[in-house]
């Protein structure tokens, strides 16, 4: 019981000095990208790296994310709180959405061509040399 508590603690510890960092980082340089976006960059370079192992922030990731929902209430009571603001701009904001969808989209579909098509000829090349 103690070795799962102290799993939380460190896990949570871990995340939560991401996060300060990523805050930090946003004070210090002043930037309107959020903390919280180079928290995640932050803890992402670490667990890269190996410098922080998987298993350390497991825990608290997983209970993070089981109760995820809860932590999007506040934003949605938030939101209403602007409902005019959104309908007037309800057509700017759908067309941005369905607009950067579909350019993700395409930019991805023309990746994995290429990287699909240069896979092909390796293959083909590799069949060739054996033969």
């Amino acid at each position: 019981m103690f070795k799962k508590v102290m799993g939380y603690i460190i896990s949570f510890a871990i995340i939560m000095g991401c996060l300060w960092l990523g805050n930090g980082i946003q004070a210090l340089l002043s930037l309107s990208i959020p903390g919280s976006i180079f928290g995640m960059l932050i803890l992402f370079a670490l667990l890269a790296s190996g410098l922080i192992k998987v298993e350390w922030i497991s825990p608290s990731a997983h209970a993070f994310i089981r109760y995820m929902i809860i932590l999007f209430v506040p934003i949605s009571v938030g939101l209403m709180d602007h409902f005019p603001m959104l309908i007037d701009n309800a057509l700017s904001i759908f067309a941005s959405s369905v607009g950067a969808t579909t350019i993700v989209l395409v930019v991805l579909a023309l990746s994995l061509q290429k990287i699909l098509s240069s896979h092909d000829k390796v293959e083909k090349t590799s069949k060739s040399k054996e033969s």
